[in-house]
């Protein structure tokens, strides 16, 4: 039982890392524009 004293506010401390970086990510426009890429690489832009 006491190694819980140790997981519970690693595993607390690893999730807010994990959402902070997709704060950080959704805040910066990596989400903005996700299938974008995958249509334009279809087309010839000659």
């Amino acid at each position: 039982m006491d190694v819980l004293l140790i997981l519970v506010p690693a595993a607390l401390l690893l999730g807010l890392i994990a959402l902070a970086a997709f704060l950080w990510a959704l805040r910066n426009g990596q989400y903005d524009d996700p299938a974008g890429a995958a249509g334009r690489i279809l087309f010839d832009d000659d």
